[in-house]
């Protein structure tokens, strides 16, 4: 059942559903989820027509949002909204709203479509094209758990990757992602069956294909080995070769559909690897709802990496690479320049004790030079200070333990006391 409105409001959109639910026998509302597609006039068909065939697998509302601001001055000033409703018939158990804003209501999409979301089911957004830059911050965005976006659809898919590493938000996702799924379950199956380390990898594939950036960033992330990226004719993907000690796993597909593998010391097996179709991929992205941390960690990883020939991870077979010329250390944020630091005092090796220089008689001298008992201590030195010479004549000290006190020849007490 189709129900064109001309000129309409949400709530009018909202009562078409409720009739229309009701003409078809269905009056209970059956969908898991609402997806919003923002696309152009051009692009729709295709975009909702993979919708649709993931429905079938994920009932759905999809709510298919047209932007129409107008070329004229006159058009822009316009704001008008226009809709379809499909029920029942190629919708399946789904429901289409097509959703036309034109003039000023292009910019306020947020507001059109709020209203019409289904009540307690996640919202699920995609742009087949012309993403925004920050998927997080457009106001369509932030009405979604999940954001669905493509890169292979943009002129420059790299420069759209790196800027989709710079502006992750948990909930981000990319179709170029969702397409090397059956090759990442390949070659892990492939992994678990050989035990040999992995020393170098290289991944085949179209020139400015999104797809064998994000795999040859996620095989260096995960095995920590070199790996080398080399342009092929395609279609899309065609080999990855795994180079360990026992020999070389290869994963070759060269039509776009059978596969081959080959491992040393097994025969070769053929895997279907055929190239999905967009509602396939669609529907992959719908059963799951939660952050996907395997694509979260590999566009972080490939931040600064991407474009290059051969990906150098972190480390290298479980050892640190060394850090390029004046980058900081890892597990450091550099801070600016480090203060100076005041040189630190220069250390002396303790000097030996020098023998003092003997008098005629044999006793010291009365010299205090360099070097004699009675000079000071040289700066820096560790040896005690010795005490000066006694004067000529004087009388030497005498021992260390108490004497008795003296008492005068008179009678009289110690010393200094008279007797009692």
């Amino acid at each position: 059942m189709n129900i064109d409105l001309t000129d309409t409001t949400s709530s009018q959109i909202n009562s078409s559903l409720v009739q229309a639910r009701r003409a078809a026998g269905s009056p209970a509302v059956g969908m898991v989820l609402t997806l919003i597609i923002v696309t152009d006039e051009g692009n729709h068909y295709d975009a909702l027509r993979s919708a649709r065939q993931a429905s079938q697998e994920h009932p759905s509302r999809i709510l298919v949002v047209i932007r129409r601001p107008g070329r004229s001055p006159r058009d822009r000033k316009l704001a008008r909204l226009d809709a379809e409703v499909r029920v029942g018939g190629e919708t399946g158990t789904s429901e289409t709203v097509l959703l036309r804003l034109h003039g000023e209501l292009a910019h306020h999409a947020h507001s059109v479509v709020l209203p019409l979301l289904l009540p307690d089911t996640p919202v699920v957004v995609w742009w087949p094209e012309d993403a925004p830059a920050h998927p997080n911050e457009d106001l369509l965005g932030k009405l979604a758990a999940r954001r669905i976006t493509d890169a292979s659809a943009t002129e420059d898919p790299v420069s759209t990757l790196a800027l989709r590493a710079e502006t992750y938000t948990p909930g981000d996702t990319d179709l170029a992602w969702t397409r090397i799924t059956p090759w990442r379950s390949v070659l892990a199956a492939a992994l678990d069956q050989r035990h040999a380390p992995v020393e170098s990898a290289v991944v085949e594939g179209e020139a400015y294909n999104p797809s064998s950036e994000l795999l040859a960033l996620w095989l260096a992330d995960r095995l920590k080995v070199p790996v080398a990226r080399k342009v092929s004719a395609g279609p899309g993907l065609t080999a990855v070769r795994l180079t360990t000690g026992e020999g070389e796993v290869c994963l070759h597909r060269a039509d776009g559909s059978l596969a081959a593998l080959k491992m040393p010391g097994q025969p070769d097996r053929h895997v279907a690897l055929q190239r999905r179709e967009t509602s396939e991929l669609i529907a992959e992205e719908l059963r799951r709802l939660d952050p996907d941390e395997a694509y979260a960690a590999t566009v972080r990883f490939g931040a600064g990496r991407l474009g290059k020939q051969t990906i150098q991870p972190e480390t290298v077979n479980g050892a640190r690479t060394a850090p390029a010329p004046g980058a900081p250390a890892a597990g450091r944020t550099p801070s600016g320049p480090e203060p100076e630091k005041p040189p630190a005092p220069a250390l002396r090796a303790p000097e030996a004790p020098r023998p003092a220089p003997r008098g005629p008689s044999g006793s010291p001298g009365a010299s205090a030079g360099a070097g004699s008992p009675g000079a000071p201590a040289a700066p820096g030195s560790t040896r005690a200070p010795t005490p000066p010479p006694p004067p000529p004549g004087a009388r030497p000290l005498e021992s260390t333990r108490p004497q008795p006190p003296r008492t005068d020849p008179g009678g009289a007490g110690p010393a200094g006391r008279p007797a009692p």
